[in-house]
């Protein structure tokens, strides 16, 4: 049976209603308030572990078209976008498993990486040209933040001299070498800087500590709390003795309950209250050059969605105990089973997973309060939902495809740009999913509405374009949907605009 309803959206400080008056549509009442503000937004990012090595060597028309798509803020004829506009780029300082080949002991020659050492043990910073190529890109296209972190340090500075661990769990960066090894990532960011041009505000030195890292599937490094502590240390130290401008970001926890609790993890969790609370047993907060972030990973912490939102919710709580904190998610792709919601192996393009990881999105940003959201590798050449873009396994050219999982992640990323404040947004149907961020003092609102369900939202856009007890008038309306069949789309922003079932849009309000 045909019927008509109405979507309501109501803002106080600045009154607004949508109305939905299509036909089969569901109520839904959307609040927000504009006076209620949390988070302001650092970033959104990706990394170019591990294709970009190749992929930056590629021919010139091919690796444009996948930088345009990551990094670009330029719009096409119709008005969508030609990209989705990163506003930062994670740099892999490698731990030299390259220079080793097949002595490194792993085994997949595309997870192995290059550091910036020489066989002589100097500092060359024509190395990673594939990576430094996206360095220039990202430059070119005007990503304004870049962060270095390392998976495992250089093989020269780990105990087995390898670039992950000979037993699982055990700490393999050797405590007698922590002064040499952060001298030289402070150096080789300086010469990355240099070299192309730009500044990188972050370095973080640690990655997911609390796995094993024992089986040569990639680089990586176990350590303990009093690990992680000892190595920010002499890499504060050494950031001080040689000007650098960076800021350290700990902890890249492996996932989101080791910040809270130790769990399974005893001696490398419970990181909030270790390295973060004063009186702490390894206490780094008032380290001169530390970043005042704390970072996490959300990988197997999202499903059921619920207990993903109540997690988040308790890490948020516990963030906004320690002053002056603020939450990183650092690293997401979809990994696993997820109980049974969707699994992590066998690529995916289309906007089933691409739902699935605007409503990851929505669980950091809005419950986790999250300040920045970096997916993990960029570029992947793996049957896997890992990428935002996928290429073929080949050093020197090959396929490129673009995904949905991309497109969904520009829905946030090209239009929440950094310093933007999330302001209060709540949606009565647990089917429409709903944030909002807000420029400067009621300057422009955006709104990113995700629709779960199979029914369609039509949303009348008229009542957002009057002018506001504040005497704001938001006069220029757009839309851009990312849906089956649409790629952030720029949709003309009329008298309404529907929401497609299962499908993100976010409508801008200047």
């Amino acid at each position: 049976m045909f019927r008509s309803i109405r979507f309501a959206l109501t803002c106080f400080s600045i009154p607004c209603l949508l109305q939905a008056v299509h036909a089969q549509s569901k109520d839904v009442n959307i609040a927000i308030d504009t006076r209620r503000v949390f988070q302001t937004i650092d970033n959104f990012g990706a990394s170019d572990a591990w294709a970009c090595q190749f992929v930056g060597n590629w021919p010139q028309v091919k690796k444009d078209s996948i930088a345009d798509w990551l990094f670009s803020l330029e719009t096409k004829a119709d008005g969508s976008p030609k990209g989705i506009g990163l506003s930062l780029w994670r740099f892999n300082l490698g731990g030299g498993s390259t220079q080793q080949g097949n002595e490194s002991g792993i085994r997949d020659e595309w997870r192995r990486a290059e550091s910036l050492l020489d066989a002589n043990g100097k500092i060359d910073a024509s190395l990673q040209a594939g990576q430094q190529w996206f360095l220039q890109a990202a430059k070119k296209r005007k990503v304004p933040e870049f962060l270095v972190f390392l998976n495992s340090p250089p093989v020269q500075f780990t105990k087995n001299k390898k670039a992950f661990s000979s037993k699982a769990g055990e700490d393999n960066l050797d405590p007698s070498a922590f002064d040499k090894a952060a001298d030289y990532i402070v150096q080789s960011v300086k010469q990355l800087e240099k070299r192309n041009g730009i500044r990188i505000p972050y370095i973080s030195p640690v990655n997911e500590p609390q796995w094993d890292w024992s089986d040569g599937g990639q680089e990586g490094n176990p350590a303990s709390n009093q690990t992680v502590a000892g190595f920010a240390r002499s890499l504060d130290a050494a950031i001080t003795k040689q000007r650098a401008s960076s800021k350290i970001l700990l902890t890249e926890s492996g996932h989101i309950k080791y910040l809270l609790k130790e769990d399974d993890k005893p001696g490398r969790g419970k990181q909030l209250q270790d390295l973060f609370t004063p009186g702490g047993r390894h206490y780094v907060g008032d380290l001169k050059n530390l970043y005042p972030a704390v970072a996490a990973h959300s990988y197997f912490s999202t499903s059921p969605f619920d207990a993903g939102i109540k997690l988040r919710k308790e890490l948020a709580d516990a963030v906004a105990g320690i002053k002056g904190l603020s939450y990183w998610q650092s690293e997401y792709c979809i990994l696993g089973d997820n109980d049974g919601e969707i699994k992590g192996n066998k690529r995916d393009t289309g906007i089933n997973a691409g739902l699935y990881v605007a409503k990851v999105m929505y669980q950091d940003l809005v419950a986790g309060n999250a300040t920045a959201w970096q997916w993990w590798i960029a570029v992947s050449a793996y049957d896997y939902k890992d990428g935002l873009v996928y290429v073929e396994k080949n050093k020197t050219n090959g396929w490129y495809t673009d995904s949905k999982i991309m497109w969904v992640m520009g829905n946030y990323s090209r239009f929440v740009r950094p310093g933007m404040k999330r302001v209060d947004a709540l949606s009565a149907d647990p089917a429409c999913l709903v944030a909002a961020f807000m420029e400067g003092k009621n300057k422009k609102l955006v709104v990113v509405l995700t629709n779960t369900g199979e029914t369609s939202l039509n949303i009348n856009l008229d009542a957002l374009s009057g002018n506001g007890s504040n005497g704001k008038s938001f006069r220029k309306r757009s839309a851009y949907i990312t849906s089956h069949s649409k790629k952030l789309q720029y949709q003309s922003a009329g008298a309404s605009i529907a929401l497609e079932p299962r499908s993100v849009t976010t409508i801008v309000l200047e």
